[in-house]
Parts: structure tokens; C-alpha cells; sequence
């Protein structure tokens, strides 16, 4: 009942049109760094009456279940009644130091890939989707996973170093590859962007409140379309 409570007194709440009150999100802590908490930041001085709580988290968060205004989901979509606002496509890039690819060459297919040191996500199976490169995951076509992190900014930063061949989002990579940091490498056309994929916003009331409605606003804007890192 006090559930029920709080979501009509919040449907009410939407037709106000003060951005104030606590806005309550969840998404992955890359993700957050880089491109929430400037959009946060803006805001917080045009709303002073705005409040944040911000989860940096890798699970997959249930703005339901967890009282969320707002949840950043990535991938593909599976049906469900969240309200979803699209933000961006979500690529996946292939990428290497200038100094790695210096080294130990570049790869000119999916052959000569598993033939190179790579990088992959701590945890879990084929979280990064190595397979749709490869045909399966690193564990079993490359024998030389020789870094692994849970963590996206390690991996990229990995990659700088030039310790491995990383596959990434865009999102993540890509302002890397724009100051010359990282290469590209368009393996195969990068045939596994193919697939619909996107970065979302999802919400469950129907009706966005104005402090919701502000920030979904104002993320869309600063990402950009095309999106500011490709």
C-alpha cells in the first residue's frame, strides 16, 4: 500500500513543473563518470531544489523493485512494462595502442586476432561478447587473455598502454580513439553492430515527472546525435 502511495503521490507530483525533490538513478559506474555527473552537475546549478542519488553499479538495477526514478540500460531491450527514451546506439569497438599494433602487428581478420594478446571482462561469461568475433569466448579461442578487469576504464586504460587488443563500446573507447590514444580496427565491417542495440533511459511511471523529464533532456543533449564519442 505505501508502495501504491508513492507511486500516485509521484504521478501527481509529475504535473508540477519544479525540477526539485531527490532524483534517484542507477547505472554503470563508467558510465556515470563520464557522462551523468557532468549533466548532474549542470543541473544541480540551474535547480538548487534538485537532490541526487546516484548508484554506480554493474547489476542490472529495477527502477521498480528499487524506488529508481531512472535506470541507464544497454544492449537490447527484452519486453517488459518500463517506459524506455533511447539515447544512443550502442557500438562496439575493436581497439589497440599505436604502440601495441607497433609491436606485434596489426590483425587483418578474425584469424589472426586469436593469435594476439587480448583483454576480457573479470567475471562472468563473454560479458564483453568476444564470442560475436570470434565465434566463441576468449577462454576458448585465444590463448592469450593477458589482462582481465571489471571494470571499463581499466580495460581502456589497458588498452593505452598497450598491454592487449581490447573490444569495448563506443561509449567507452571512443574519445580515446579521437585524440589518437587508440586505433580503430574494422575487423569484418564490424559486422556485430549489426544488431539492434542502444543505450536507454527506462522509467516506470507513464507520466515523467519535471525533474525526470529535465534530466532525460538534458543527457540526450549532451550526448549529442551522432553521439559525442564517435
Amino acid at each position: 500500500m505505501l508502495d501504491d502511495l508513492a507511486d500516485t503521490h509521484a504521478e501527481v507530483a509529475a504535473f508540477d513543473s519544479s525540477v526539485s525533490g531527490t532524483l534517484r538513478i542507477a547505472c554503470f559506474p563508467t558510465f556515470g563518470k563520464r557522462y551523468v555527473i557532468p549533466v548532474l552537475a549542470s543541473l544541480a546549478q540551474q535547480h538548487p531544489s534538485l537532490h541526487v542519488e546516484l548508484d554506480l553499479t554493474e547489476r542490472l538495477a529495477d527502477p521498480v523493485a528499487e524506488r529508481l526514478d531512472l535506470v541507464v540500460r544497454m544492449g537490447e531491450l527484452s519486453d517488459s512494462t518500463l517506459i524506455a527514451t533511447k539515447l544512443a546506439p550502442h557500438d562496439r569497438i575493436v581497439v589497440a595502442s599505436p604502440t601495441y599494433l607497433e609491436h606485434y602487428g596489426v590483425p587483418d581478420s578474425e584469424d589472426a586476432l586469436r593469435q594476439h594478446r587480448v583483454l576480457d571482462k573479470l567475471h562472468g561469461n563473454d560479458l564483453l561478447g568476444w564470442s560475436h568475433i570470434l565465434g566463441a569466448p576468449t577462454a576458448e579461442t585465444c590463448e592469450q587473455v593477458v589482462f582481465r578487469s571489471d571494470d571499463f576504464e581499466a580495460l581502456n586504460g589497458a588498452a593505452i598502454e598497450g598491454m592487449g587488443v581490447a573490444f569495448l563500446p563506443s561509449w567507452v573507447s571512443g574519445p580515446s580513439v579521437q585524440v589518437g590514444d587508440l586505433v580503430r580496427l574494422s575487423l569484418s565491417g564490424e559486422g556485430w553492430n549489426e544488431r539492434p542495440s542502444g543505450i536507454y533511459l527506462l522509467r516506470a511511471l507513464q507520466v515523467p515527472s519535471a525533474k525526470v523529464r529535465a534530466f532525460t533532456e538534458a543527457l540526450k543533449s549532451h550526448i549529442g546525435a551522432p553521439p559525442r564519442w564517435n
